[in-house]
């Protein structure tokens, strides 16, 4: 049996009505949420990327303005959406002036929480510390870019102590400087007036965060303390002029310090940190300066680090290359390598070689 017309167009009707009814919530729903989410997600934007733009909220803006502002900046998808999602929060009232960093990957939610708590942006300075930099050429970089004064902030080295850093209980006496090492080389930034203490906490951040648990499990494997790891990594740094040679340059040292006839490792890094100077070339005279840095008359490891180590010298002091080399010589011919050698014979050979090139 066959519905009449007129009933199979009202069943229609009825079926468009319940359809659109259920529909049109969820459109709603999909809708607002897209708009209430980062402005990177709603289509404004080809390309995924997140873009940081600093925004200016000028003193008595209103809700209206902010949104408007921000609408202009490509920041939020939605200003009328914007308000009132403000006001449904209750933060319309609240929102305030200054100048923010803000990014298109944030969602409304978390713009206005910026807003309220006012996280203002604030300018910063920026300083690099190249690697194998030790702490007096730290302290003159940092005085020359004027952040702080070099004697001011070798003495906050001196006496600094902070228990956020326990390593630093285990740096023995008779150190020339008991931060030597451990301010990681790296770039920074820091805000106008910062101190030298705080300087020296946030360099010894990143050194802890790059010689984590599992750096140190591995240094204990090896039968070091974290002291001697940083030391061994001081001198790789010093000595290796490419990335390449410093797991040889490491097991170089590694071989001496286990080999009983050759516990001097003769490293003329050592020699220069004990002068207090770089000398392009080490008179037999320097080489018997008394110092329990020099390498050249001392046995094993110096007292501590000469220099802060970047993430790959520490890398090779625990996994120095699998050779027997016991010595090394920089070619000197502008490459950075150096000639590495089983016995002292090959050895003077090659220094015999690089001595007859510098004479010519």
């Amino acid at each position: 049996m066959f519905m009449g017309r007129g009933k199979e167009k009202f069943y229609i009707l009825t079926v468009l009505i319940v359809f659109i009814c259920l529909a049109l919530p969820l459109f709603a729903y999909w809708r607002v949420s897209s708009l209430l989410s980062p402005a990177i997600n709603s289509g404004i934007y080809t390309r995924k990327e997140y873009l940081e733009k600093e925004i200016e909220i000028p003193l008595r803006s209103s809700t209206a303005h902010i949104a408007a502002l921000l609408e202009e900046e490509g920041i939020i998808s939605s200003a009328l959406l914007f308000r009132l999602y403000a006001r449904y929060r209750g933060y319309d009232q609240q929102l305030q002036a200054g100048r923010y960093t803000l990014s298109t990957g944030m969602s409304m939610e978390d713009i206005l929480q910026e807003l309220r708590r006012g996280v203002v942006y604030r300018e910063t300075l920026r300083f690099t510390i190249p690697e194998g930099f030790n702490l007096e050429q730290i302290g003159t970089r940092l005085d020359a870019a004027g952040l702080v004064e070099k004697d001011v902030f070798l003495e906050a080295c001196r006496n600094y102590q902070n228990e956020e850093f326990a390593f630093l209980k285990d740096i023995p006496a008779g150190v020339y400087h008991p931060l030597e090492g451990y301010l990681f080389p790296d770039t920074y930034e820091i805000y106008p007036g910062a101190t030298a203490e705080e300087i020296i906490t946030l360099m010894l951040r990143r050194f802890s965060s790059i010689c984590d648990n599992v750096y140190r499990q591995q240094v204990t494997e090896m039968g070091f303390t974290l002291h001697e790891a940083v030391t061994l990594a001081s001198l790789i740094e010093k000595e290796a002029k490419v990335e390449e040679e410093k797991p040889l340059i490491s097991a170089v040292f590694h071989n001496r310090l286990q080999d009983r006839n050759m516990r001097l490792l003769q490293s003329c890094a050592t020699v220069q940190y004990a002068l207090g100077e770089t000398k392009a070339y080490l008179t037999n005279k320097d080489l018997e300066i008394d110092s329990p840095y020099n390498t050249y008359i001392y046995p094993n490891l110096p007292p501590g680090p000469i220099a802060s180590p970047g993430k790959n010298a520490l890398l090779a002091a625990i996994n120095p290359a699998p050779v027997t080399y016991l010595y090394f010589v920089n070619k000197e011919d502008g490459s950075g390598t150096h000639y590495f050698s089983h016995t002292l014979q090959e050895h003077n050979r090659y220094k015999a070689e690089i001595q007859r090139k510098r004479s010519r």
